[in-house]
């Protein structure tokens, strides 16, 4: 709906640029979350928020991750350590797990494997595993959690 809002008024206003589209949206992000108080549901705002939190730490990341290889492959001694982790999973439904396993995947130095049957673990690929179980908390407190708090 928000989106909608801002076409509108990108349509209105007869300027389609990016800056009058994000001026757009804020008014469609007042104009719903406005609505949905008078409706008697607020959660727009807050969704909107770990959205965007959840955006800024997935470019952090993929920023982080470039470096650290970047690095290793401008270096002349190797620093990586590959292998393969099981990371337990708190993450339940099908779009949970695909996100997370996207996610991973984007993130360079990492590759998701595979899913168990019962969907429980998730086997990834890790160019620096230094300890896994650092990284397995890494990806539980990081990725997984903010991929719950968004979807859920």
């Amino acid at each position: 709906m928000n989106v909608f809002l801002a076409l509108i008024w990108a349509a209105a206003t007869g300027n389609f640029d990016p800056a009058n589209l994000l001026v757009g949206f804020a008014i469609g992000f007042l104009v719903v979350v406005f609505a949905q108080r008078a409706v008697g549901s607020t959660n727009y705002g807050r969704k909107f928020i770990l959205v965007v939190r959840f955006a800024l730490f997935f470019i952090y990341e993929l920023f982080k991750a470039n470096l650290r290889v970047a690095y290793d492959v401008i270096t002349p001694s190797q620093y990586m350590r590959p292998g393969v982790v099981a990371i337990p999973l708190s993450v339940k439904t099908d779009t949970e797990i695909t996100l997370l396993a996207n996610l991973i995947s984007l993130t360079p130095g990492t590759l998701s494997l595979d899913v168990s049957d019962d969907k429980s673990v998730l086997y990834l690929h890790a160019m620096f595993v230094d300890d896994p179980d650092e990284l397995r908390h890494e990806i539980k407190a990081g990725f997984e959690r903010r991929v719950i708090e968004v979807l859920r």
